[in-house]
């Protein structure tokens, strides 16, 4: 199994049980005299069958991801340690440049006036340097994925 796969796999398994778990709750309790739509028993089984496979899959990702190198520097499970360190400071030089370029209008010279305390374009630069960077990152873990066996 490539280690695509196994994302993919996992992703499932956890749309999966949020449903089960809408299932689960609303076949907890009924009126008395009637029976539920579903078993909750049955529904409890399957969830717990899927957080067996859930756990494997896991575990199995990050021990691909910590053996298996992403470049000379870092293995996989660095690289996407960085990618989110990147996503994270991108979201916030995102909000930093919208926060600073909200313009607020004066209707007379009496009203207080606001000035930037940011260079917006070096902001922006920020902005599209750790985007960039962040796409590279992801398009190489893409690739990885699909050309890694899970251990």
């Amino acid at each position: 199994m490539k280690l695509a796969e196994a994302l993919i796999e996992r992703a499932e398994l956890q749309k999966e049980n949020v449903q089960l778990l809408n299932r689960i709750s609303g076949n907890t309790m009924v009126q008395e005299g009637d029976s539920p739509a579903e078993d909750p028993v049955e529904l409890i089984a399957k969830y717990e069958e899927n957080m067996a496979r859930f756990l494997e899959l896991v575990q199995k990702i990050n021990v691909t991801n910590s053996k298996t190198p992403f470049n000379d520097s870092m293995s996989i499970a660095d690289a996407i340690a960085h990618k989110d360190n990147l996503g994270a400071k991108h979201r916030a030089y995102t909000n930093i440049y919208a926060a600073a370029t909200i313009n607020i209008n004066r209707y007379s010279n009496n009203e207080i006036k606001f000035v930037r305390c940011l260079d917006i374009k070096e902001v922006q630069k920020q902005v599209d340097k750790l985007a960039k960077e962040y796409r590279e990152i992801d398009t190489k873990l893409q690739g990885l994925n699909w050309t890694t066996i899970l251990l």
